[in-house]
């Protein structure tokens, strides 16, 4: 490890230098001011090489010029330097001159004359700290970058997951996918998939007097108040296509998702989403056709789509605006 010393006496410096030298520190920069410390920290922080690096710092507080305290100083307020320890080498020992030495961020000190055993010990402390400073700013940076590539993962996967590009939840393809996922999770692990189908009621009216733009905001709004009542992390919402969306409610029985479904049309009529033609109380409004499957016990997958998209037509041929479930999906 690297260590410079800074003192504007040159036998103080010979005097400092011997002592690491037989302690079997052989890596030594010697600077007789603090102006020629800075400008060798410069070179060598500008220097890509570890072993070009200094670890420690061995500096006089009394020099002419630029003294030790405010050598200290700058080195302290330049990010690549703060971590160095220094080591404060003075003659004085008063409160008032420590004070301002630890204040200015001097990490010891020693006084004059220089004692080799206290020297070596005060240098095999601070190189210690050094060491663990350093490590421990590596694992920041390992763990920063990590971050960044799991960020990085995170956002292709996401990428890969089949959306809808209008509402941003899944698609009919990723419909397909879940659903097959869960059928089999719940068929393993003996629980209830539940499955409700969603249409927006005169929706080609709302399209004809509003126009496709405000359609589309519409759909995006819909998407996200189903959205909002899924809390599970199991559960999924996907643009069926059109104006219809479907919903994928894991280990659920029928009474839940229909809690749920409820939830979402409260959601619907928060949203008071007004229009000319609008059959339910002038706002858009929803027809919901719900099932649940028991895997475990021999029903059919498709027979649960079946039997949500029938309950979903009942709905809407009684006039929208309500959830109706289907009696048997197996």
């Amino acid at each position: 490890m690297a260590i410079l010393i800074v003192d504007d006496i040159p036998v103080n410096l010979m005097l400092l230098e011997e002592m690491l030298q037989q302690e079997g520190y052989a890596d030594i920069y010697c600077v007789k001011s603090g102006q020629e410390a800075l400008e060798l920290l410069a070179t060598t922080e500008e220097n890509d090489a570890e072993e070009k690096k200094i670890d420690l710092i061995l500096m006089d507080v009394m020099m002419p010029g630029m003294d030790g305290i405010e050598t200290c100083q700058r080195i302290k307020a330049q990010d690549g330097l703060r971590d160095i320890p220094v080591i404060m080498v003075t003659v004085r020992d008063d409160d008032e001159a420590l004070a301002q030495a630890f204040a200015m961020g001097a990490t010891d000190y020693i006084i004059k004359p220089v004692k080799e055993i206290e020297l070596l010990a005060r240098v095999r402390a601070a190189l210690k700290l050094k060491h663990e400073t350093d490590r421990r700013k590596a694992r920041e940076q390992e763990l920063v970058e990590l971050t960044g590539k799991l960020d990085t993962l995170n956002r292709r996967l996401m990428q890969m997951v089949p959306r809808d590009s209008l509402t941003e939840v899944g698609n009919r393809r990723y419909f397909d996918e879940i659903l097959v996922r869960e059928w089999n999770r719940a068929r393993r692990e003996s629980v209830p998939l539940s499955l409700f189908m969603v249409d927006l009621d005169d929706f080609k009216k709302f399209n004809e007097n509003h126009g496709r733009d405000k359609g589309d905001e519409c759909l995006r709004k819909v998407a996200d108040a189903l959205s909002c009542v899924l809390k599970r992390a199991g559960d999924t919402v996907v643009r069926y296509g059109g104006e219809e969306f479907a919903a994928i409610l894991t280990n659920t029985p029928t009474g839940g998702a229909l809690a749920v479904a409820h939830q979402f049309m409260g959601q619907m009529v928060a949203l008071d989403i007004k229009f000319p033609g609008a059959r339910n109380n002038g706002i858009l409004t929803v027809s919901i056709g719900l099932a649940t499957a028991e895997p475990f016990r021999g029903s059919d997958m498709q027979s649960l789509i079946t039997a949500a998209d029938g309950a979903r037509y009942l709905a809407k041929a009684e006039g929208g605006n309500r959830v109706k479930v289907a009696l048997d999906s197996r």
